[in-house]
């Protein structure tokens, strides 16, 4: 059984910056692609980024330049290095990772205020 747990979240004025982490414990086997998630009550989740295991790595229109997706050599550490925070940036985020089978974590709040 594989867990993520996330961390990191809080509260942040606008145009400051946070760095979420998720950690993967369990079995560990590589996964094929890790990314974040953010949802905002009464919106559907939306895909924020992705990185493969090869080390691609794709943004949402809405964070690009701001946000980047990282994760360390054993890959069982993934990471969300967010800057210049907007308030629409405020949503809980949801690590995800694929095994062959998907496991999200419990996410992590964040919340920019203005």
């Amino acid at each position: 059984q594989v867990q993520l747990t996330e961390s990191g979240g809080g509260l942040v004025q606008a145009g400051g910056s946070l760095r979420l982490s998720c950690a993967a414990s369990g079995r560990i086997f590589p996964a094929t692609v890790m990314a974040w998630h953010r949802q905002v009550p009464g919106k559907e989740r939306e895909l924020v980024a992705t990185l493969t295991a090869g080390g691609s790595s794709n943004y949402a229109e809405s964070v690009k330049g701001r946000f980047s997706i990282s994760r360390d050599k054993a890959g069982k550490m993934l990471y969300l290095q967010m800057n210049n925070l907007k308030p629409e940036d405020t949503a809980v985020y949801y690590c995800y990772a694929h095994f062959g089978f998907a496991v999200w974590g419990q996410g992590t709040q964040v919340t920019v205020s203005s």
